[in-house]
């Protein structure tokens, strides 16, 4: 975890750098009070709340938002909620419901084979409206494609954008409906036409740096898009691997059998197999990507043990 630099962000703005089992957490602190801007995943929530205690000292954490509701950008609210049990959660409209019957399914952890604590939410973040932060009012736009549910959020004085998983600095977020039989490439084209026209100058992305190159950020995100709508393959393989490489740094260390029986159970490993790679056994298909993951130095196996590289 590194803290980006205080510029060009504006005053009362922190960014903690988390990496990328952690989404970044987004710390505002202004005269409507703290807030957090998305809280990591469940395994990182006590570094998440000693980071975000670290920062506010005896100030009240008051707001949590999340930008969307994946395990690794909401994993912390039960923990913040804990801590603070006054502070409010806002979270994308259309999965209020969801939140409260805590439905693991719908709400994606049980497919991915991710984890995430229950956590209560208040209120919704709806897209048109804007949200106080650090003394300046953030407008809520909707962003689906990475997922439907996502938003974004932007300050126009400072042209500051806090782009969760629709932008990072070299591409954007696993399209999870896609994944599910559900065409969302037209979702994320347009999506990142909406952050073209916001121009902003500053990126605060869901994972990696702070950066401010938005237009060339955009290009590369827009040449990956092509090529996934040209070999609808390639981002099935693509987000497979990311599904794999997610757990092994969740486990740090683990099996190639235990692994296999996670994929078993995951359901969405299951439908990547089957819609696109079928004409392979599954453990073949999973020993390719394992061994993908080794090429590309993301894995180091030794026998049948896996580790995190």
């Amino acid at each position: 975890m590194t803290a980006s630099p205080p510029a060009p962000l504006p005053p009362g703005i922190t960014v903690l750098e988390r990496g990328w089992l952690s989404a970044n957490n987004v710390v505002c602190i202004g005269p409507e009070g703290a807030a957090v801007v998305d809280t990591g995943y469940c395994t990182h929530s006590e570094q998440t709340l000693a980071l975000v205690q670290g920062l506010l000292g005896a100030q009240p954490l008051q707001r949590i938002f999340n930008t969307h509701l994946h395990s690794d950008h909401c994993g912390g609210n039960a923990a913040l909620q804990a801590a603070w049990p006054g502070a409010t959660t806002h979270i994308p409209p259309g999965q209020m419901a969801l939140v409260e019957q805590w439905d693991a399914s719908a709400l994606s952890y049980a497919p991915t084979g991710q984890d995430c604590p229950r956590f209560r939410a208040d209120a919704p973040l709806q897209p048109g409206t804007t949200v106080p932060l650090a003394g300046l009012a953030w407008e809520v736009h909707a962003a689906p494609g990475h997922d439907p549910h996502s938003v974004v959020l932007f300050e126009p004085a400072s042209a500051t954008l806090i782009s969760a998983d629709a932008l990072w600095e070299n591409g954007f977020g696993v399209v999870f409906p896609e994944i599910g039989g559900t065409a969302a490439f037209d979702e994320v084209a347009a999506t990142l036409d909406v952050i073209e026209r916001l121009a902003p100058r500053t990126v605060i992305p869901g994972h990696g740096p702070v950066f401010t190159d938005a237009p060339r950020a955009l290009a590369t995100a827009r040449k990956r898009l092509e090529g996934f709508v040209r070999s609808p393959g390639k981002h099935a393989l693509y987000a497979a691997k990311v599904l794999l490489k997610y757990k092994l740094l969740e486990l740090q260390h683990t099996t190639v059998p235990a692994l296999q029986q996670w994929a078993d159970g995951t359901p969405y490993f299951g439908l990547l197999h089957q819609t696109h790679f079928a004409d392979q056994p599954k453990a073949q298909w999973l020993h390719s990507l394992v061994a993908d993951l080794e090429r590309s130095g993301a894995a180091v196996r030794q026998g049948e043990a896996l580790h995190n590289a």
